[in-house]
């Protein structure tokens, strides 16, 4: 790979390593420190996914009309003060204004740096995204592993850990950044017209009809961040088990990725065809985590969905770079990351209110029928819009 792709690469290591300190722990935070209920707790969550969603939005047309650089900078320091402010001040309410701007801030990081990525290696294809996928996971392990041990040891250290790590992640863009593009979105944009303002293409529809998916299976993923987090607790599963398991995930996805693009190549699937199969694997963990009492279990099922996630999350980045026009990649990679982050705000908020109202089983049966619902979306998706996808991009993991 290109020096500039290890540079983004080992960026995303540091930035997601900081973020995997905080975000995991949050629905524990505010159940057992600060003392308010599953649905209060899915009620922040779902503000600090709310602003992601703008700084989704905004850090993609940011991207187009500044270039990568500037519109990461700007997002780093937004979440970098929050940190901070987070340090200091982490009681209640000022812990949710923090939550918020940090996810408006991270929030317009992603799809610039996925945008960047596709910009300055973009022979490369499937690959360029395959290696920010596999950086961000790579963030995960060291994350988690880490944050449950200092977590473990006093709680409020994570927020310190998250801010240093962060600062790191500023200073490596702010370097190593610099002049990394050859041509801003702007200049691109003076080169390739398409339809001005929000006109629903059907290159665009498609997108959106799979983001629908992609936004349900975030919505059952992030219940083990939050309702499923909390259960484990309640069965005296510790955190450092609750974390070892998220290790093993982002482990998983370092050392089995090689092992998936085989099958899926020995298969000859289309990225459609791989998302779907990932669907199925992904009800699967869920058949087998409705039935876990002890740690076993849930390793199995945090394995079961460790394989399904292997199969969908890098697929659908790779569908918006080909749909995409050529001065709107950071839009619609912003779309992308937008979709994951309304899953990632609905989730936990769904999560907590059945789990209150109702039980578990519920949760899970409703988690059923959005997969379901998935799985039609994905089929659909592409019946008015032809998807090119070159040998390369149909194994997009």
């Amino acid at each position: 790979m290109p020096r500039k792709v290890w540079l983004l690469v080992a960026g995303m290591i540091i930035n997601v390593t900081g973020a995997s300190f905080l975000w995991p722990f949050n629905t524990i935070y505010l159940h057992d420190h600060l003392g308010k209920s599953l649905s209060v707790a899915g009620m922040v969550l779902m503000i600090n996914s709310l602003t992601g969603v703008i700084g989704n939005l905004l850090g993609g047309v940011l991207f187009d009309k500044w270039g990568g650089y500037k519109s990461i900078l700007v997002g780093i320091a937004i979440t970098l003060v929050s940190i901070l402010g987070l340090v200091f001040f982490h009681g209640w309410p000022l812990y949710v204004v923090w939550l918020a701007l940090i996810g408006f801030g991270s929030g317009m990081v992603f799809p610039s740096m996925y945008a960047m990525v596709g910009t300055v290696w973009p022979e490369g294809g499937r690959r360029a995204f395959n290696a920010m996928y596999v950086g961000q996971n790579v963030g995960i392990a060291i994350g988690t592993a880490c944050g449950g041990l200092v977590a473990s040891y006093r709680f409020d250290y994570i927020f310190l850990a998250n801010f240093i790590l962060y600062f790191v992640f500023f200073l490596i863009a702010f370097i190593g950044f610099r002049g990394m593009e050859d041509k801003k979105g702007s200049e691109v944009q003076k080169e390739v017209e398409t339809k001005k303002g929000w006109s629903l293409t059907p290159g665009f529809k498609a997108l959106l009809i799979v983001c629908v998916a992609y936004a349900l299976c975030w919505v059952t993923y992030v219940q083990w961040q939050g309702a499923i987090a909390t259960h484990m607790q309640e069965l005296n599963i510790s955190l450092r088990h609750y974390s070892l398991l998220w290790t093993i995930n982002g482990a998983m996805i370092v050392c089995a990725q090689p092992l998936v693009s085989m099958i899926i190549r020995w298969m000859k699937r289309s990225l459609k065809q791989q998302i779907m199969i990932g669907i199925f694997i992904f009800a699967a963990s869920f058949i087998v985590l409705s039935q876990a009492q002890q740690f076993t279990m849930f390793l199995v099922a945090m394995v079961t969905l460790t394989i399904g996630e292997l199969f969908v999350w890098p697929a659908v980045p790779t569908i918006a770079n080909i749909l995409a026009p050529k001065d709107k990649l950071g839009f619609y990679q912003g779309v992308v990351n937008s979709a994951a982050t309304v899953g990632k705000m609905f989730g936990p908020v769904v999560g907590g209110a059945i789990v209150d109202l109702y039980n578990m089983e519920v949760l899970f049966i409703v988690i059923m029928v959005m997969l379901v619902v998935a799985l039609i979306a994905t089929s659909i998706y592409d019946k008015r819009v032809k998807v090119e996808e070159t040998v390369e991009e149909k194994i997009a993991v």
